[in-house]
């Protein structure tokens, strides 16, 4: 028989059975006594060796068993380890405590768990089993817990004995294996997490944001994003878009396990970074909060690092360090995702992205329909002129999606024509004024000015408001308002002005309050929102609307009346229809005044420049039938830059040499100008643009350009060799020249090395060939390097003579190349010239059009060739031919182009095409799908 049942039986035989006596506890004291004599001790004794205990159960059956393997089972019952009815008080009393430690703990993680739920989190699977277990260990122990009385009263001889025996080590056994199965759960119960966040469908409104979520999404969804990065202007709609991504992932949660939202604003704080995550982790509490910021970017870490997780950061203005906070680097290899939104290209460059993704504004279709539901079609419905009118209003939110959500909401109760007129109205003379733009949409807006954070930036930017709406603003002209309102230190050298400028338009750009236009991005503009956010702040958030007064290009007839000029710092009435400006206002703090492009001003009486001590900036440029200036302009003693450009002026006012503050004139097209004798003595000048001016530079006006010690930039207009012999004999004048038209020349042209000349024109001229006289080096004499590191813009023109251009080979910069009308031009770039003309060095290192953007080819009817080989054209983004029969090799091949996508080749005889060579099939195929025929 077993020793299990020989307990058992043993047991049953004293519960009920007759061994030798009926006194059961004179039997069991003789077995306790027995067992603690032999307790410890191997050796049996032999007086219970061969002896049987027999009894009978209900006179059926009789057993016999070994006495040994009794005394061995009911040894270790009584007084082993398992001493079930010995230790049963004991074992209570440490149930009894366990109990409250486990029913602790569980409080512990409930609360957790509830305040996770609370933020739409959901339990884990193996927290909720452990709690069901611990609640049916919570019924177990009550019921136990019901009997103990009772079961403590059974207990004899001091607890180690009971009165009835099996009953006691059956309850004893059950509290010693709860005992057991408690202290299990406790540790079971140490949860570092104990719910996860589930794909939590975020609120958004009805909006429309063209097709950038599919763009957006995909580029998430590349294997080998694990940053990206979501930029625009305030309002264009980046959260809206990364609410979409948010959401998709509710549709099926492509193998992530967590996605987390974290709204980070201005000021970026660490902890509040955390501390949003660990809200989405579980992790937040009492004990939470006590930890350091580097504890709890390990926490962070320790959790998510197994976890595929996304992470959504919305509205960061600066870099926001992975690291410091906790979060796992994105990688292949864990498959997780960190997507941000921000209004500034740089933050994007520091967070590790180098090809974000802009958020623009709607195209003209896109807004007009979103407008459309904001308004609703009732409105719309109401009137035909309602119809009319409300496309004009969604017109003046420019794409804007917050500005036609924000105004369309508005608009969608004004049921009269007269409502929408006041509306048009109001937008076109004054946005600000309009319902909702002064607490909805400008505010936004001028978060991002506020982000500049340098009061330089600032003022530059602010200035770009008095252009108007959708102006492509110069970037070298602007510099140069900059410089001469003294934002930029007028002390600097050309060029470190230039960087200075160039670097806090490249600012400007990038925090989306400049857009960037033209083939060069050699211009910006202003979206019209951002202006009137500019306006709003130049004139105190509308508290001071008279220190810029800005009507540009709203057809005004004359000038405006003004309360209080006495405050006026800067005013902007450009591109209008301005007859006479008279008058004489007292302008004490009037900086600059813009009154170009007039195309009716006629007349400008002196009494309006009488009392304008400050002003320093006047541009008069492109009033072309403005023909005389008067004599009151001398009392401009501060001006620094004058513009007469593309006027009829015949004459400057006797005495002009008394502005001697002038640092910036500009002369160009004046072409009844006669003179400008005397000039030397404006002796702070550093700009000087006389291109295509009647002037033309003779022995007297060189002298007096030389004269001009600070002169830095000069632009002219060559017609004669004799010309040409004054101004390229002056090294000084050749270093500053910057751009020069040949015109009506016949001779050989040798230019020298022009290391600052940016744009040449060569039009209408004779000469058979084009040299260069260049620089040689003191030990060998040999030619130097390319001599024309500044030269973007070459146009050549009506140039009968020339056969070749071989010289641009000195032009490695060259961006803009334009050709037409020369009938004898056979080469672009002659191989036979090129080889002899340069070392075998410099053969293999000048690669010609590296940065060649736009070609243009135009009636060349013996053009053969660009170049004799396949070139890399890593820039072109257009070539325009018209009129080159002969040209039937583009100088491609199939890897020439980077972005061939974006490449047109505009052509114009269905015939030319046929007869193109190409290098290969693989280059007709990539380069066919670029070309357009125009018509």
């Amino acid at each position: 028989m077993s020793s299990d049942t020989a307990s058992d039986f043993y047991l049953y035989l004293l519960e009920g059975g007759e061994i030798y006596s009926k006194n059961r506890c004179h039997l069991t004291k003789t077995c306790c006594f027995f067992f603690k004599a032999t307790r410890g001790d191997n050796q049996r004794s032999k007086s219970c060796e061969g002896h049987n205990f027999a009894g009978r159960m209900g006179g059926c059956c009789s057993i016999q068993i070994s006495c040994d393997k009794v005394l061995d089972r009911v040894g270790s019952c009584f007084c082993g380890e398992d001493n079930y009815i010995c230790y049963l008080e004991k074992n209570l009393e440490s149930l009894e405590r366990a109990m409250e430690d486990l029913t602790a703990t569980r409080d512990d993680v409930m609360r957790r768990v509830q305040e996770a739920e609370g933020r739409g989190q959901q339990r884990l699977r193996r927290v909720q089993l452990w709690l069901t277990r611990v609640e049916s260990i919570e019924n177990r122990f009550n019921g136990l817990n019901s009997t103990r009385t009772v079961e403590l009263q059974r207990l004899c001889c001091c607890g180690v004995c009971s009165k009835r025996l099996r009953l006691s080590y059956s309850y004893g056994r059950r509290i010693f294996e709860m005992l057991q199965d408690v202290e299990t759960r406790k540790s079971d119960g140490d949860f570092q997490e104990v719910a996860q966040a589930t794909f939590v469908v975020r609120p958004q409104p009805p909006t429309i944001i063209g097709g950038m979520l599919g763009r957006a999404w995909n580029h998430l969804m590349d294997i080998g994003t694990g940053i990206m990065g979501l930029y625009g202007m305030g309002g264009v709609g980046t959260t809206t878009l990364l609410t979409q991504i948010n959401n998709r992932f509710n549709d099926t949660n492509y193998g992530v396990d967590i996605v987390i939202w974290v709204g980070v604003s201005w000021n970026l704080e660490v902890e509040k970074i955390q501390n949003e995550i660990a809200e989405e982790l579980g992790l937040s509490g009492g004990e939470w909060n006590q930890k350091s910021r580097s504890q709890k970017a390990i926490n962070i870490h320790t959790l998510m690092s197994d976890k595929k997780f996304v992470l959504l950061l919305d509205d960061i203005w600066s870099k926001v360090d992975l690291v410091e906070i906790g979060v796992p680097f994105p990688t292949r290899k864990n498959g997780s995702k960190v997507v941000f939104t921000t209004r500034s290209r740089d933050v994007c460059g520091r967070m590790g992205v180098n090809d974000p993704m802009e958020v623009s504004c709607l195209e003209p279709d896109e807004a007009w329909d979103l407008f459309k539901m904001k308004v609703g079609e009732n409105t719309l419905k109401g009137d035909p002129e309602i119809l009319k009118l409300a496309r004009k209003v969604a017109e003046k939110c420019h794409g804007l999606p917050l500005a036609l959500t924000v105004i369309g909401e508005i608009m969608a109760c004004k049921t009269t024509v007269q409502e929408w007129h006041y509306a048009v109205d109001t937008l076109n003379s004054n946005a600000a004024k309009f319902s909702g733009m002064e607490d909805q949409i400008l505010p936004i807006l001028k978060s991002s000015y506020d982000h500049l954070n340098m009061e330089q930036v600032q003022s530059c930017f602010l200035y770009c408001s008095l252009f108007p709406e959708n102006y492509r603003m110069e970037k070298e002209r602007l510099i140069d308002y900059w410089k001469c309102e003294g934002f930029i230190d007028e002390n600097e050298s050309r060029e470190r002005e230039l960087s200075h400028g160039y670097e806090i338009i490249g600012i400007l750009v990038r925090a989306c309050l400049l857009l960037e236009e033209g083939i060069n991005k050699e211009q910006v503009k202003m979206h019209g929102l951002v202006r009137d956010m500019a306006l709003w702040i130049a004139s105190d958030l509308g508290r001071h609307k008279e220190q810029c007064i800005v009507q540009a290009g709203v057809e005004l007839r004359e000038v405006p009346k003004v309360k209080n000029w006495n405050s006026v710092r800067r005013m902007s009435l450009m591109e209008n229809e301005i007859e006479i400006i008279s008058g004489s206002p007292e302008c004490p703090e009037l900086t600059t005044l813009f009154l170009q492009r007039n195309s009716q001003l006629v007349n400008i009486s002196g009494e309006f420049f009488s009392y304008m001590p400050k002003l320093v900036v006047l541009d008069l440029s492109w009033n072309q039938i403005l023909d005389r200036l008067p004599e009151e302009i001398l009392r401009l003693y501060s001006l620094r830059f004058l513009d007469l450009s593309r006027t009829k002026i015949k004459q400057l006012p006797v005495g002009f040499q008394g502005l001697t503050k002038l640092i910036h004139l500009n002369l160009e097209w004046t072409l009844e100008l006669e003179s400008i004798s005397g000039i030397s003595k404006l002796w702070n000048l550093r700009t000087l643009r006389l291109q295509r001016s009647k002037l033309s530079p003779d022995v007297n006006l060189v002298k007096e350009l030389e004269l001009l010690e600070h002169l830095e930039v000069l632009t002219i207009e060559i017609s004669s060799s004799f010309a040409a012999r004054q101004l390229l004999s002056s090294r000084r004048l050749v270093e500053c020249t910057k751009e020069v038209n040949f015109k009506n020349y016949q001779e050989l042209l040798t230019l020298p090395t022009m290391g600052s000349l940016s744009g040449i024109r060569i039009l209408s001229c004779g000469m058979k060939e084009i040299e260069i006289e260049r620089a040689t080096s003191s030990l060998n004499k040999s030619p130097a390097s390319p001599c024309f590191f500044s030269l973007f813009t070459v146009l050549i023109s009506n140039c009968n003579g020339l056969k070749d251009l071989t010289w641009l080979l000195l032009a490695p910069n060259l961006t803009n190349l334009e050709v037409s009308f020369s009938d004898q031009l056979e080469d672009i770039i002659s191989e036979e010239k090129a080889l002899s003309s340069v070392t075998d060095d410099e053969a293999s290192s000048i690669i010609p059009f590296g940065k060649l953007e736009k070609l243009q080819l135009w009636n060349l009817p013996n053009l053969k060739s660009i170049y004799w080989n396949t070139l890399p054209f890593p820039c072109l983004r257009e070539i325009d031919i018209n009129k080159c029969p002969n040209l039937t090799k583009l100088a491609l091949d199939s890897q020439s182009v980077d972005r061939f996508e974006e490449l047109v080749i505009n052509y114009r005889e269905e015939e030319w095409i046929e007869n193109v060579e190409w290098e290969d099939e693989a280059t007709r195929l990539r380069f066919l799908p670029s070309f357009k025929l125009v018509k």
